[in-house]
Parts: C-alpha cells; sequence; structure tokens
C-alpha cells in the first residue's frame, strides 16, 4: 500500500489521506527557492504561485525608468549629451565663412588674412577691443575652432608682433539666439584648437582682448582662424 509519510502507516492506492492520522498521502511539491534579487527590496515580497503581481511589477517598473529615460533625453542636458557624443563618434570637416568683416584693418594686413588658409599671413587690428566677424552661408553644427594667434606659426615672426591672449566669441544662431563665451589662448606660436560643440551656427564674431607683446611699430596680430564641423 501507499506508505504514509507521517506516521508511516500503509494506506491504499486509491487514499488521498491517511486511515490512522489523517496526513495528506500526497504532500503538494515544494516551490523552489527564489532568486536572490527576489529577496532584496522591492522583490522581495513573495508573490502568490501564479498570479502575475511580481512579473506586472518588474514590467511597471520597467516603464517608468523607461519613462525617466525619455524625459531626460528630452530636457536640454540629455539634448546636450547626445550631441556631445554625436561630435565624439563623427568626423569633424573644414567649412570656410562666406563672409569676413572686421572692425578695422592696418594697411597691408587686411581682416581676410584669417581665412585664407595662409597660416604666415595675418590680420593687423587697429588694437584690443577690434573685433571680425565671420557669416556663414547656412547654419552648422560647429565642433572644433582652431587658432593660430599672432604674426605666424613661426616662432620666429610671432615673437615679433603683438598678440591678444583673449578672444570674446559670440555666436549668433539661425534664430538669432547669441551664446558668448570667453576664450584664453596660450602666448606661443603655432594652431591652438578649442571645443565648442554648438549647433545651428550662423555667424561668429571674436573681439580681442588682453594684448601682449605690443610696441611702437608692432602690430596686434591674428594670423588664422579655422572652423570644423560635424559632417
Amino acid at each position: 500500500g501507499l506508505a504514509c509519510p507521517a506516521c508511516g502507516a500503509a494506506n491504499r492506492p486509491d487514499r488521498r489521506f491517511c486511515r490512522r492520522c489523517a496526513a495528506e498521502l500526497r504532500p503538494a511539491p515544494k516551490a523552489a527557492p527564489l532568486p536572490w534579487w527576489r529577496t532584496v527590496w522591492p522583490f522581495r515580497r513573495r508573490a502568490r504561485a501564479g498570479s502575475g503581481k511580481g512579473t506586472r511589477f518588474v514590467v511597471i517598473l520597467l516603464a517608468v525608468l523607461a519613462l525617466c529615460a525619455a524625459g531626460f533625453l528630452l530636457m536640454p542636458a540629455g539634448r546636450a549629451l547626445i550631441e556631445d557624443t554625436r561630435d565624439k563618434l563623427g568626423k569633424a570637416t573644414a567649412i570656410t565663412p562666406e563672409r569676413t568683416e572686421g572692425s578695422g584693418e592696418l594697411p597691408g594686413h587686411p581682416v581676410t588674412n584669417t581665412t585664407d588658409g595662409i597660416n604666415n599671413k595675418y590680420w593687423a587690428a587697429p588694437g584690443a577691443g577690434a573685433s571680425v566677424t565671420y557669416t556663414f552661408r547656412k547654419p552648422f553644427r560647429m565642433v572644433d575652432l582652431i587658432i593660430t594667434n599672432g604674426a605666424s606659426k613661426s616662432p620666429e615672426e610671432y615673437a615679433r608682433q603683438g598678440r591678444a591672449l583673449q578672444l570674446d566669441m559670440e555666436v549668433t544662431a539661425a534664430d538669432g539666439t547669441r551664446l558668448t563665451k570667453e576664450l584664453t589662448l596660450s602666448d606661443k606660436a603655432g594652431p591652438q584648437t578649442i571645443q565648442t560643440g554648438i549647433s545651428e551656427v550662423k555667424t561668429v564674431r571674436l573681439t580681442l582682448r588682453s594684448p601682449v607683446g605690443l610696441a611702437p611699430g608692432r602690430h596686434l596680430a591674428l594670423a588664422e582662424v579655422e572652423f570644423f564641423q560635424r559632417s
């Protein structure tokens, strides 16, 4: 016969309960132990088997997290993070201004020298506070700005003229929004790369500040300004 798991008495195979102690002869199998993560709050509450409460809770939690992530990406900080990531993954290509205008220039050293692709010719500004404005044909994402300060990339020529160690940059977007940023340059010859990461750029104005190396007969020089867009 069927032995009782509680008292050991023999029973007929068709019985459900023990004839001696009334214990269940075929007890339901024990539930499998919960995985470790179900024992940690907020998952530690055990859902009744087959109720689906645990699954529903996980689905709701994932939906809430997805909504939070989507909300963050729609915020300015989230959009900036996306654009910055695209800048790093993308390729930067040079873009030339459609028009270059200066507030003033000395004879023989026009402001257009800053965009002629030759960094041993320079714009001679009248003095500190002089500015140059670059206008582009269509808006673009400006990822980098490369500035060759002074008269030339040659250290000897660089030292012969004055140079500005600070530039006030004002960027105007296609919708008229303006962004200002102070750029600090090292007092050395050669190109200096400045990461910008500004979208919808239409015009860029650079104003020369903090001049050094000026003396009678010397110019406040700026050799080259190069712009790079995300391709």
